[in-house]
């Protein structure tokens, strides 16, 4: 899934749904802390992590909702990918194999 976002924006939000591969069946992530880590395409350099908000059971039914605050598309235009990680409270790490796209543009 794409996302298409403006420099500069506090308002957007990204809304992940994370599911089992093989049989459809929702990740249960509640007590979990999820991350989406955010660089420039064709780059190792992180540029922002946004932690999951968790309101109500979104993160026990398997959504991931992340929320830009001040500043965080205070960034240079241009492609960006995503990484989301769940962090389980039993220490475990699971990182999802999709990344997330992201286009930034210029705001006028």
């Amino acid at each position: 899934m794409a996302y298409y976002l403006v420099q500069g924006d506090t308002g957007p939000q990204i809304k992940v749904t994370v599911t089992r591969d093989e049989t459809g069946d929702i990740v249960d992530m509640a007590g979990a802390t999820v991350y989406l880590k955010i660089r420039p395409k064709n780059s190792k350099t992180l540029t922002l992590t946004l932690t999951s908000t968790d309101v109500g059971s979104n993160l026990e039914e398997g959504v991931a909702i992340f929320v830009f605050s001040d500043g965080d598309l205070d960034i240079d235009p241009g492609n960006y990918e995503g990484e989301v990680e769940i962090n389980f409270t039993d220490g475990s790490k699971e990182t999802v194999f999709e990344l997330v796209e992201l286009f930034i543009r210029e705001d006028f």
